[in-house]
């Protein structure tokens, strides 16, 4: 994407030196010119010309229209299914996706993409959705990143949605952007909050910035749809209303076998239960104050004596003590399970963004001031390598009587 300023347009106002956050505007003999170097073609000198002078272009340095958002409605949430089950973000996304829609005024609904999956429809239905957008075919039995972009912009195309919700997950990481570049619109990643604003009726997308200091609200004023990837365990699934109806579509996209360029040859499995640290119900996190890879194993324990699994900070995952997937933070994993132990870490606003919906958050630190008691409910203070065995012991005396 690239801006370009129409000489023969522009008349030297300095609106858009103005607008332009990034101070990449400079006047140049009357008119307006642009510094490349600072230039992000964020637009928001587009849409501050008052003579559209300045205009936006592709990577094939085509202009990029505005499109006409009237024609848009409805809010989408795409729901991932792996081997006929839908993963739990795309439910949790139905919540937040009918509160757009209700302010919005529109429809919701869901779409799912795979082979043998019409049964998981109703389940989109009795969570919140009117519509059931279906592509039930063997040709998409396992998750490729060409065939459901295709697939997935063929029925933007078609349909018009407003609002598209995916999940931020390794598929909906991969799969949003794509589409977002098909489509010639944004993309806002790993959104922690959502909502509508009252006088423009854009949605409002909430998430972490410059390195999780500060909560920036973007907006998407000119494109359709509006995009953008919300992070696990943010939002709570409603409770699912099995007397809802609603309307099942089905479609079929036409993708071309020529547009497939891998072939999936094997499905590997790696990890285990431990390391699916987004559906456990407890975990026991460990930062740097659990002092070396040899003391985990106090963590494991505790974690097995409660039914739990091991979490960490990233100082922890960089030392390459304990496997990536366990990662809990910004830059790992939201979980959002009934008791977290917070074992010997401080608090860093990072680690804080990953788990801090927990509905309990137990804290042990040698620090009295480390930040993490500020959201915690119970706080220890003390070596979390005396405390942990203690702990350890008594749990299992309880669940013995």
């Amino acid at each position: 994407m690239s801006v370009t300023i129409q000489q023969e347009k522009c008349i030297g106002c300095g609106t858009c030196t103005t607008a332009c956050p990034f101070g990449a505007i400079e006047a140049n003999e009357g008119k307006a010119a642009i510094n490349a170097v600072n230039c992000t073609a964020c637009g928001a000198c587009v849409r501050s010309c008052p003579e559209e002078a300045i205009v936006q272009k592709d990577a094939n340095n085509v202009q990029r229209e505005k499109v006409d958002a009237g024609m848009y409605k409805g809010v989408w949430v795409y729901l991932e299914q792996f081997e006929g089950n839908l993963r739990r973000v795309g439910l949790e996304l139905l919540a937040p996706g009918r509160n757009l829609a209700d302010e919005l005024g529109e429809e919701l609904a869901a779409v799912i993409i795979g082979h043998n999956v019409e049964s998981l429809a109703s389940k989109a239905i009795a969570s919140g959705a009117d519509r059931v957008y279906l592509v039930d075919d063997k040709e998409y039995a396992t998750y490729n990143n060409d065939n459901y972009t295709l697939a997935l912009t063929q029925m933007i195309n078609e349909h018009k949605p407003n609002v598209l919700l995916l999940g931020a997950t390794n598929d909906g990481r991969e799969l949003g952007p794509r589409i977002a570049s098909k489509m010639g619109t944004g993309l806002c990643a790993d959104c922690t909050n959502l909502g509508i604003d009252p006088e423009t009726k854009l949605v409002a997308w909430t998430r972490p910035a410059f390195g999780g200091n500060i909560m920036a609200t973007i907006f998407c004023p000119d494109q359709r749809p509006q995009m953008g990837t919300v992070r696990g365990k943010v939002f709570k699934p409603a409770e699912p209303d099995e007397t809802r109806t609603g309307e099942i579509v089905r479609a079929c996209p036409e993708v071309s076998r020529t547009a497939i360029r891998t072939k999936l040859i094997e499905i590997l499995k790696i990890g285990d239960n431990a390391c699916n640290i987004e559906e456990a119900e407890i975990i026991v996190g460990c930062g740097r104050g659990i002092g070396k890879r040899e003391n985990l194993k106090l963590a494991e324990e505790l974690a097995q004596a409660l039914g739990g699994v091991v979490g960490a900070s990233r100082p922890i995952v960089d030392s390459e003590w304990i496997s990536s997937l366990q990662q809990v933070g910004q830059t790992g994993k939201t979980v959002s399970p009934k008791i977290y132990i917070a074992c010997g870490i401080s608090g860093a606003i990072q680690h804080l963004a990953g788990m801090s919906s927990a509905d309990i958050i137990i804290a042990i630190n040698k620090d009295p001031d480390a930040p993490i008691f500020k959201i915690a409910d119970y706080g220890i203070v003390g070596d979390v390598l005396e405390f942990l065995p203690i702990l350890t012991d008594e749990v299992r005396k309880l669940k013995a009587n």
